[in-house]
């Protein structure tokens, strides 16, 4: 039996598959309108081709929890009901398939507001469809970037509830598996590290205080989202920099608290909250994270980055490095890298009935 192949139980959700879908923004959502933020007929072809391709978690790109909250005018949003019915018919075809639909709920804070990377990338005004960014701060991630506001109190509060908000959506839209996105420099991210977050109140300084927001989000979502379904979380384990960031220890330690909370997997990549920073970039390079926080917090994890083959990922679970492998850019280019790995590694995966005669 392949390590790969062999199902994986969180809670009452069964996943038949180690092979995981990671949330990458497409940003083809509608900027403004009654559409705006909802999924359109290119996220239901995305989604729905690696549910045919035997994928066993689909995680839905960054959905922002509030319009400001978007990375870009053009990413996707739960913060109404007319994105619910959208996303309900990419919910309802991933479990047809067998595969688990996730969600992944976002705030962008000071990263948000920002161009399509095949436009550039860069923040834009509200003449392109953009806004005023948030933060713990008034720090901007990068030079040419705007000022963020920052947050009062009674913002952070509010923000909170737009979480725990988003989450019920998730759930009334058909999702089993919820991911709070912590990672990459966004918001919750931006209050962790002490590079983003130079707050004097109880929600900057200290460990304890720079994690405030994001265990309130934890448990905000936790009160809403069942008991019986599985909540992750999305970390960047590092930085990457050499003083006055976030570390592979802050995240270990985190990683109890998270468990404690009720976090039931952690989604471990690492960068995105410093501009400029040199990542040594290799096969498998954020997997010792991954193994290190199931090591040393005794929590399951997903291990993400350059993963691209069938027998490095089984390895990977094999060497217990993760307990699941979340492909990104590899399922772009191949939707069918399941089905391909069952054939390589001699295990067995679910295909749909109109291919069986393939």
């Amino acid at each position: 039996m392949s390590n790969l192949f062999d199902p994986f139980t969180l809670r009452s959700v069964t996943f038949p598959n180690r092979i995981w879908m990671a949330p990458m923004c497409q940003y083809s959502a509608a900027p403004q309108g009654p559409e705006a933020g909802a999924p359109q007929d290119w996220h239901f072809s995305h989604y729905t081709a690696r549910a045919a391709g035997g994928t066993g978690l689909v995680i839905v790109e960054a959905t922002a929890v509030s319009p400001e909250g978007r990375i870009s005018p053009y990413d996707l949003g739960i913060w109404n009901d007319t994105q619910v019915a959208a996303f309900r018919r990419i919910t309802d075809f991933l479990k047809g398939q067998g595969t688990v639909p996730g969600i992944q709920i976002a705030h962008a804070g000071r990263k948000a507001s920002t161009e399509r990377p095949w436009k550039g990338g860069a923040p834009v005004g509200p003449e392109a469809h953009g806004w005023q960014p948030l933060g713990p701060s008034a720090v901007p991630f990068a030079e040419g970037h705007p000022v963020p506001t920052e947050l009062t109190p009674n913002h952070i509060h509010q923000i909170v509830r737009q979480f725990a908000q988003a989450a019920g959506r998730a759930l009334e839209a058909g999702f089993e598996v919820a991911e709070i996105h912590g990672a990459h420099g966004y918001l919750i991210g931006e209050f962790l590290s002490p590079h983003s977050n130079k707050r004097t109140d109880s929600y900057g300084g200290s460990f304890e205080n720079r994690a405030r927001f994001a265990l309130e989000v934890v448990d905000a979502v936790r009160a809403v989202w069942p008991e019986h379904l599985p909540l992750f979380f999305r970390i960047s384990a590092t930085d990457w920099l050499e003083e006055n960031g976030w570390t592979a220890d802050d995240t270990v330690r985190l990683a109890g608290l998270l468990k404690e909370h009720g976090v039931d997997l952690l989604d471990v990549s690492t960068g995105g909250n410093a501009a400029g920073v040199r990542i040594p970039v290799s096969p498998g390079y954020q997997v010792p994270f991954a193994e290190r926080v199931k090591r040393e917090a005794d929590l399951p994890v997903a291990a993400v980055g350059l993963i691209t083959e069938p027998e490095q990922a089984e390895k990977i679970l094999a060497n217990e490095e993760a307990d699941a492998v979340l492909l990104g850019r590899e399922l772009l280019r191949d939707p069918y890298f399941a089905r391909r790995a069952a054939r390589e590694l001699g295990a067995e995966v679910a295909t749909p009935v109109q291919y069986h005669r393939s």
